[in-house]
């Protein structure tokens, strides 16, 4: 993200006045995020200038410049569509995110389906969210969790170090528009790589040592902690496991592969660790290297941030519509749902209702559409949208063809509070002078907003194992630290313990 002109942009929404947005309820607090506050503050139902920085990202238009199209496959969910750009198009380029990497402006008079948008919007290297804006809270020295009265007093804690952290960068170069987020690796360092790293080792040594090296490739390595964190606790307590050891990052981020690459050399600590660490600077859909030894590969909060497609049901035939972003002339965006469904789209509903036939009943497949077995309860004539992980489909086959002998070690989020409406639907938010600003769609300019989103476990597991014919398990966040951490190092005085109380909203899914 350009931060001066990204500033100047919402400035100058903030300055104008555009209609309330619809009321919702309060949103509740979730732990993955931008900041240790709740996602969102602003005052939904006022007009304050966050309520109009929300329509504003939205939109850009006031409401009197359109009318609804009644009777065509158009249903934007906030944005009302010129008429007369039904006529019209036939003319837009269909475009994907990948044409559009090299060209290094956002695209106008062209279509996408809603994935490409998304793609294009978080990372493309001239102005994604991630490829252009990536700064992820540093804590400093880690907390001393014992000494700690309580989790409040971790929670202040953590709080004043963050505003510590950023009040560092404003020194350097203010910029009201810094992404800055945390993750459970810096937050809990060293131990929660270290849980991790011991069920690595443990799972090697039973199944591969010493006939095979530990190969690990990291998905999306942030600051790159948690790399060093699992090289030093291999080094310190298992030298024979050490010596074995290959650790691979895979980062789509130029800027990411830069900074990983500098905390490596940085101390002479961590940079005994270079003969073992490559980082491929690419995307993981791009691979193109076939790896036959076995070898673990790490997802973490990585594939919240997967583009997914949109669809929404006819009510009346119970066919799926596909949504599709259309960008005008002056790169305004709309959505328009499509009776053709792309190749992903239709092979991803396939791979569902197969894996799902046994275990999802008549009534919950009714429901998805907008009916009961009674009739219909809702009379619109399309159903409520449904977001379809068809990326996250895309990375098991990557992991299917390239990775054959993979074990995957994956956490994420199943639920996240404040998300847009929708089945699955994601959160889209930005930060601006400090403060979260959530949206309620994700047709926003690109680069400037987070689109992320929750993970069904259930459905993943079926479609995992579909697609590689591997068996998992899943457990809960508190439950994988409860077998793997040294909790009493991460609790406090009164016997709370953050590992375990933080991030409840998270899941892990290991291959057997």
């Amino acid at each position: 993200m350009d931060s001066p002109v990204a500033s100047a942009f919402l400035k100058h929404l903030l300055s104008h006045s555009f209609w309330r947005p619809q009321k919702r309820s309060v949103k509740q607090q979730t732990q993955r995020g931008l900041s240790t506050t709740p996602r969102a503050r602003f005052n939904e139902q006022g007009d304050g200038p966050y309520s109009r920085l929300k329509k504003a990202a939205e939109t850009g238009r006031s409401v009197s410049q359109y009318k609804e199209i009644e009777g065509t496959p158009w249903r934007p969910r906030q944005t009302y569509v010129p008429e007369e750009y039904i006529s019209q198009l036939s003319n837009y380029d269909l475009i994907t995110a990948d044409q559009l990497r090299a060209k290094g402006r956002r695209p106008k008079r062209s279509r996408m389906a809603m994935r490409e948008f998304i793609e294009d919007s978080l990372y493309n290297p001239a102005y994604g969210y991630f490829t252009s804006q990536a700064t992820i809270f540093n804590p400093g020295t880690p907390f001393d969790f014992p000494t700690m009265k309580s989790g409040t007093d971790f929670n202040r804690t953590l709080d004043e170090r963050y505003a510590s952290f950023e009040d560092e960068l404003d020194e350097q170069e203010p910029n009201d528009t810094r992404q800055l987020w945390h993750t459970p690796t810096e937050l809990f360092r060293p131990h929660y790589a270290e849980a991790m790293a011991r069920y690595l080792v443990e799972n090697y040594r039973i199944s591969l040592y010493p006939y095979n090296d530990l190969i690990i490739y990291e998905l999306g390595a942030g600051n790159g902690t948690f790399m060093l964190n699992v090289l030093d606790y291999i080094r310190d307590t298992d030298p024979e496991v050490y010596a074995r050891t290959k650790y691979k990052v895979v980062e789509i981020s130029s800027s990411l592969a830069k900074l990983q690459a500098g905390h490596l050399t940085r101390t002479a600590d961590s940079e005994g660790h270079s003969s073992k660490v490559e980082i491929i600077n690419r995307s993981i859909f791009n691979w193109d290297i076939y790896v036959p030894a076995p070898c673990f590969v790490i997802a973490l909060e990585v594939i919240d941030n997967f583009a997914h497609d949109v669809i929404r049901y006819d009510r009346k035939t119970g066919q799926p519509l596909q949504g599709m972003v259309m960008i005008d002339v002056q790169g305004e965006l709309y959505e328009y749902f499509s009776p053709q469904l792309d190749e992903p789209t239709t092979r991803y509903l396939r791979l569902r209702d197969a894996a799902q036939d046994e275990n999802e009943s008549p009534a919950k497949k009714l429901e998805r559409i907008g009916r009961t077995s009674r009739g219909w309860f809702d009379r619109r004539p399309l159903s409520q949208p449904e977001y379809i992980p068809t990326r996250l489909m895309g990375f098991f086959d990557v992991l299917q063809n390239y990775f054959p002998m993979h074990r995957l070690l994956l956490s994420d989020f199943d639920a996240l509070p404040g998300a847009i409406e929708g089945i699955n639907a994601p959160v889209v938010q930005t930060r601006f002078q400090r403060r979260p600003v959530s949206v309620s769609t994700p047709l926003v300019r690109q680069g400037y907003f987070d689109i992320f989103f929750p993970t069904n476990f259930e459905q993943m597991e079926g479609m995992y194992q579909a697609l590689t014919g591997r068996l998992t398990r899943t457990s809960s966040h508190a439950d994988f630290m409860r077998r793997w951490a040294f909790l009493e190092e991460t609790a406090t005085k009164n016997g709370e313990n953050p590992l375990l109380d933080w991030y409840r909203n998270a899941r892990v899914m290991t291959t057997l």
